[in-house]
C-alpha cells in the first residue's frame, strides 16, 4: 500500500486536513518525484491546487505520470537525479484516481470503496441472492485494483475470499485463473464467519479502552472581551481561566485562575500584592510582567496551572457540571498569549485545553466512584 502521511493547509484560519503520497510529475520530458497532496475539501495539490475533474485531466495528459519512459531523466529536487532503466509503474490513471477518491472519503469520515465493499459482503451473507452477489461484485471492482488485496487486512489470504464470493460459483478468480467451485465457495463463507468473529473480539478489546476518537464534537473556547462585564450566563466561556470565579489557594483568595497563576509566577511579595490589587486581568498581567519570575518557573508552571484549574472546579460544582457537559470532545483553548497555553489555530500546544480534558476525566471518574489514585 502506498505510504501516506497526514498534512493540512489553512484557508481563512480553517484547518483543512490532507494526506500525502508520492507521485511523479512530468514537466516537459523530465519526471519529478514529489508529494501528491489530497485535501478533505476535494482539492489535490499536484504542483498547483486542482479539483477532482482537473486532476483526472492531469492524469490523462501525463502531467501526473503513471507511465515512465525508458531512459527519461528523473529527479528529486535538491536530493538526486537519475535516468530510468527498465522502469515499472504499479498504478494506472484509473487506479490512482480511485485512490484519490478514497482519500477524500476517508478525510471526510465517509466510507471509502473498501468499506463499501465490506458492507456489501454483509448484505450478501445475510441474503445470498444473485442480486446481492452482483452488487458485491460491483463494489469489489470499485476498489482501486492495486488496493484490493489489502481490503481484508490479511496478508496470507489477501482478497481471495472476497473474489470467491463476488464472482460466485462458476466464476473465475485471479489467483491461478481458477474457476470457483462449491468447495471454494463454502471455504470463503467459513472464512468470513471466522473473520466476523475475530472482528467482534477485536472491537470488544478496543471498546475496553474506549474509542480512539472523541464521540462528542470539539469545543473551542474563544477569547472574548466583555467591555461591560461578563454576562450572567456566558455558556461554555465560563470554562476560561479569566472567568470571574474566586478560588482559595493556600489561604489566599484570587479573583480567578488567571490572577492566581500570575501572582504565583513570582515570589516577590510586592509583585504578588500588585497582582492581587489590580483592577483587571490586563492590569494584573502588566503587574506580573514587572516582577521577577520564580526560579525554575518554566518547569513548574504546568503543574501550578493544573492545581489552580483543579481548585476552580472543586470549589465551583456548577462549573464542574459545565465542564462535564462537553463529554469527551476535544477542547481547543483560543486567545492565550502563547503557543504553549493556547491552540493558536491548532499550531500551539494547547496546554490549557488539554488540562481541561484531564480535569474533566478526573471529574467523570469521581462521578462513577473512582477517585484519584493518590487518595486510595
Amino acid at each position: 500500500m502506498p505510504a501516506q502521511h497526514p498534512t493540512y493547509r489553512y484557508v481563512d484560519d480553517e484547518r483543512i486536513p490532507g494526506i500525502t503520497r508520492h507521485a511523479f510529475i512530468r514537466n516537459g520530458s523530465d519526471y519529478h518525484l514529489t508529494d501528491l497532496i489530497v485535501y478533505a475539501d476535494g482539492l489535490i495539490d499536484c504542483w498547483g491546487l486542482v479539483g477532482l475533474v482537473e486532476f483526472e485531466e492531469k492524469l490523462r495528459s501525463g502531467w501526473v505520470a503513471t507511465t515512465l519512459e525508458e531512459g527519461a531523466r528523473a529527479s528529486v529536487h535538491h536530493v538526486a537525479a537519475w535516468k530510468f532503466d527498465e522502469p515499472q509503474s504499479w498504478v494506472t490513471p484509473e487506479m490512482l484516481l480511485g485512490e484519490v477518491r478514497d482519500a477524500i472519503d476517508t478525510l471526510n469520515d465517509r466510507p471509502d470503496s473498501t468499506d463499501r465493499c465490506l458492507a456489501a459482503v454483509d448484505v450478501y451473507l445475510a441474503d445470498r441472492t444473485e442480486e446481492s452477489r452482483s452488487r458485491l461484485l460491483d463494489a469489489y471492482l470499485a476498489i482501486p485494483e492495486h488496493l484490493r488485496h489489502y481490503a481484508l487486512g490479511d496478508m496470507d489470504y489477501k482478497d481471495w475470499p472476497l473474489q470467491v464470493l463476488a464472482v460466485g460459483v462458476g466464476g473465475r478468480v485471479s489467483r491461478g485463473n481458477a474457476t470457483v467451485t462449491e468447495e471454494m465457495h463454502a471455504a470463503a463463507l467459513t472464512y468470513f464467519a471466522e473473520y466476523k468473529e475475530a472482528d467482534t473480539e477485536s472491537k470488544a478489546g478496543r471498546e475496553a479502552f474506549g474509542p480512539v476518537e472523541p464521540l462528542a464534537p470539539a469545543v473551542r473556547l474563544q477569547h472574548v472581551v466583555f467591555p461591560k462585564g461578563w454576562p450572567d450566563d456566558p455558556g461554555l466561556l465560563a470554562l476560561r481561566n479569566e472567568y470571574p470565579c474566586p478560588i482559595q489557594v493556600r489561604g489566599v483568595e484570587y479573583a480567578n485562575v488567571e490572577r492566581a497563576y500570575l501572582a504565583l509566577s513570582t515570589d516577590d511579595e510586592n509583585g504578588q500584592r500588585a497582582v492581587l490589587a489590580a483592577e483587571s486581568d490586563f492590569a494584573a498581567k502588566r503587574a506580573a510582567e514587572k516582577a521577577p519570575r520564580r526560579r525554575g518557573w518554566e518547569q513548574a508552571r504546568l503543574a501550578v496551572m493544573a492545581q489552580l484549574m483543579r481548585a476552580k472546579y472543586a470549589q465551583h460544582p456548577a462549573l464542574a457540571e459545565l465542564l462535564l457537559s462537553t463529554r469527551d470532545g476535544k477542547i481547543l483553548y483560543s486567545g492565550a498569549d502563547s503557543y504553549y497555553w493556547g491552540e493558536a489555530g491548532q499550531r500551539g500546544r494547547n496546554w490549557i485545553g488539554r488540562l481541561l480534558e484531564v480535569i474533566r476525566g478526573e471529574l467523570a471518574a469521581e462521578a462513577v466512584g473512582i477517585g484519584p489514585a493518590w487518595t486510595a
